[in-house]
């Protein structure tokens, strides 16, 4: 993953025992089958790897944990990347390339 991909929320389930933590450092959290676009990756001083995202900003917060002031990020584990299907595009392409090739032909038997 990184910056610019698309994934998708597989996982927005909070435990009961987090929930409370989670209520105070995010105010917006995340949708099961969302799609969304990576803004940023975190490393969380090799903790946790956490995404920022374009569709959803929160405000920061300090964390203790790794001693510093930022903005909440989703666990990387929570989403999956989305796999668009490029070679129906491709073969798109390539068709158009033939019919403008073919055009050209008739242009010049003519």
């Amino acid at each position: 993953m990184k910056p610019g991909d698309k994934v998708i929320c597989i996982n927005d389930k909070i435990d009961a025992d987090k929930s409370e933590e989670i209520r105070r450092d995010f105010e917006i959290w995340i949708t099961r089958d969302k799609e969304y676009t990576i803004r940023d990756i975190l490393d969380n001083n090799g903790i946790v790897t956490g995404l920022l995202l374009d569709e959803v900003h929160n405000f920061p917060k300090f964390f203790k944990l790794i001693n510093r002031f930022q903005e909440p990020a989703f666990a990387q584990w929570r989403f999956r990347k989305l796999q668009y299907n490029t070679a129906v595009a491709e073969e798109e392409s390539a068709v158009e390339e033939l019919v403008k090739q073919a055009e050209e032909l008739v242009k010049i038997e003519r």
